[in-house]
């Protein structure tokens, strides 16, 4: 079949790969329609992966449909069109049966929780791929729910719920949002959905910055990040602030700009093993601070209906659409943040 590949800083190519097979009675094969292109999936373009092989198909978000099942499966059976969750449990552990499948006690490696991370779980950017403990690692789409949608709801929409629910946002109150790509954006719905009074959004590209505004974010504008916040807060600082980006200088804004007494969630995807965290900061102002990986089985079912009902709308995220076969020049338009690019779609039946 045909998949993307990496190889290396800037090398994501297009060709040819194994075709997934069932290898355990508990497996399927789903025949994806619609993948996504994942701000984490950066990092690897980038040159920081999160393995050192080369080779392997990237990407963690996709769509489809059942086309093979293990003869153990019993939920789902081919034609049936499925969500892929982005993280993967054994679903047999006391985390995973309770939906927490990022906290797996069973896995040996964080690169077991994630697929196209490395070979070990070959991605999503691919024409096929094969879903272990199928049962549990798929889930049924009602109609109603777009592909577009859909992919959105496999890792982006999830770990934006989870990081406004871990800020733990209450009704009334303002909340700032750090990095305005696909989490970002729809940490800004989750929050409105949260009962969030007000949703304040920094961003470096004024393109997302006014896009968030047509969603009813307010956008932090000027050069000072931290001076514009205290201003639009009237010095006072949100209550809360969902951090989507991972970088140090963002977490630090966060950290600087929150109240006293505030929340701080970071959902961006951070690789520093040196982040010089100011305890004292922290204490004086009597910080909460909340960092992690989302889970998205746990996360998922609340979305499902917020979406169904209309209260998210997770396809107004994505931007672009390309075939497969681009898929190398999505990442650079990706990578460049560049023609108002905010989500991308990948199309494997073009």
């Amino acid at each position: 079949m045909k998949a993307l590949t990496y190889h290396g800083r800037h090398d994501i190519r297009y060709g040819d790969v194994p075709d997934p097979a069932v290898t355990s009675p508990t497996d399927a094969v789903v025949q994806v329609t619609a993948a996504g292109i994942c701000g984490s999936d950066l990092h690897i373009y980038r040159g920081n992966p999160f393995s050192p092989e080369l080779g392997y198909t990237p990407g963690h978000e996709c769509v489809g449909v059942v086309v093979d099942t293990g003869g153990q499966v019993t939920r789902f059976r081919p034609g049936d069109r499925v969500l892929v969750p982005a993280s993967v449990g054994c679903t047999q552990c006391r985390s995973c049966a309770a939906g927490f499948t990022a906290r797996c006690e069973r896995a040996t490696s964080s690169t077991e929780l994630c697929y196209g991370v490395s070979p070990q779980r070959p991605g999503s950017q691919a024409q096929s791929l094969a879903v272990p403990y199928a049962d549990v690692n798929l889930v049924h789409l009602p109609e109603g729910i777009s592909d577009e949608a859909a992919v959105v709801l496999t890792d982006n929409a999830p770990t934006a719920w989870y990081g406004c629910r871990r800020a733990r946002i209450r009704p009334g109150e303002t909340v700032l949002v750090i990095g305005l790509g696909p989490v970002g954006l729809m940490a800004a719905q989750s929050a409105f959905a949260m009962g969030a009074a007000r949703v304040l959004g920094a961003d470096l590209v004024a393109e997302r910055r006014a896009f968030a505004a047509t969603l009813g974010v307010e956008p932090v504008e000027g050069e000072d990040a931290r001076t514009a916040i205290r201003d639009m807060t009237g010095g006072r600082g949100p209550d809360a602030v969902v951090e989507a980006v991972g970088s140090d200088a963002t977490i630090q804004l966060a950290l600087k700009a929150v109240r006293q007494a505030g929340r701080v969630s970071v959902v961006g995807v951070s690789q520093s093993k040196a982040f010089p965290f100011h305890m004292g900061l922290a204490q004086v102002k009597e910080l909460e601070f909340a960092i992690g990986l989302c889970s998205v089985h746990y996360e998922l079912p609340p979305l499902i209906a917020l979406a169904r009902a209309g209260r998210i709308n997770p396809e107004v995220v994505v931007s672009h659409r390309f075939p497969l076969s681009e898929g190398p020049a999505a990442y650079k338009l990706f990578a460049d943040r560049s023609d108002g690019v905010r989500k991308i779609l990948l199309d494997p039946t073009r």
